[in-house]
């Protein structure tokens, strides 16, 4: 499906960014493999992973090619596109996916922990975007797929710098969709559920409600990702763009965004007190529950 084009697949090293570029090479595509090596808190530097990756998809036969440069400054960013057309002469596939994780209660979460994940996330995804966006417009083709979260589209807890990050980058999707769309350029999102090292970091006691949990979660390999992204960067979804999916092991969900629930007039407008009185009796019972991701994703994997 991706034969002849070029993809950049950021945090490829591992998990399931190895297992998108894995999966692209395998449709053809030439990739570029960008990892920094960093630990899961976005400390420590290694080519290794990125090694590693480049390494299976040569020996199955694809084209690939390595870039340690970090997402998080325009500067580096820029490079990564430019190991695109330097090794490959072009880029046509963009996926935002490296990351990094800082969790905490957002009463004790530190500047420097709010900043490491917003650079990493949300700042990263716009650097190689946008670096990548001069490229899709001169030859009007193009196609990014961002890696976003249900602790984004949904909630979670401990999470409020991730969240805030993941939410940020659906955003800022549906923005690139609109402004490139004259230019045949789609974006998109999906939001993964997985076994990587984002999730591994759950505790393992013995308490038998968590344990069954992980299991659950192990079922979910980061391959079970890769099949929808490969989709989203071919020409086969050339109608898809502006949009939100979730992949959970076998299930493939459509996510609804943000629009009008229900709505109150006032012919002479409104004060606090009818604010009180009337609005918001009516609107109570159409409240947004306030939900988990696994609230909502409560039912067994299948």
């Amino acid at each position: 499906m991706l034969e002849g084009k070029v993809a950049i697949v950021t945090g490829a090293g591992g998990g399931i960014g190895r297992a998108i570029a894995i999966a692209m090479a395998e449709a053809g595509a030439k990739v570029i493999v960008n990892d920094v090596g960093a630990s899961l808190s976005g400390e420590g530097l290694s080519a290794t992973p990125a090694e590693q990756t480049r390494q299976i998809i040569e020996q199955a036969g694809g084209q690939a090619a390595i870039s340690t440069d970090s997402v998080a400054e325009w500067a580096s960013a820029q490079k990564i596109v430019q190991a695109a057309l330097d090794n490959f002469g072009r880029i046509d596939i963009v996926v935002n996916n490296a990351g990094i994780l800082r969790d905490a209660i957002f009463h004790r979460m530190t500047p420097e922990e709010w900043l490491a994940v917003i650079n990493v996330h949300l700042n990263g995804s716009f650097f190689v975007s946008r670096a990548a966006g001069e490229h899709f417009r001169k030859q009007e083709s193009g196609a990014y797929v961002h890696m976003v979260s249900t602790s984004g589209l949904i909630g979670n807890v401990g999470q409020a710098n991730y969240s805030a990050a993941k939410l940020g980058i659906a955003a800022l999707s549906k923005s690139i969709a609109l402004d490139m769309q004259r230019f045949n350029v789609r974006s998109n999102c999906i939001a993964p559920f997985a076994w990587s090292r984002m999730t591994s970091s759950i505790p393992t006691d013995n308490n038998p409600q968590r344990l069954a949990r992980l299991a659950k979660l192990q079922q979910m390999t980061p391959d079970k990702n890769a099949p929808l992204a490969v989709y989203l960067a071919s020409d086969a979804a050339k109608a898809v763009s502006g949009q939100l999916f979730v992949v959970r092991n076998h299930e493939l969900f459509l996510m609804s965004q943000i629009r009008p629930v229900r709505s109150m007039h006032r012919a002479e407008g409104w004060t606090p007190e009818t604010i009180a009185e009337h609005a918001m009796p009516a609107f109570l019972p159409d409240l947004t529950p306030l939900q988990k991701s696994g609230d909502v994703f409560s039912w067994e994997i299948v």
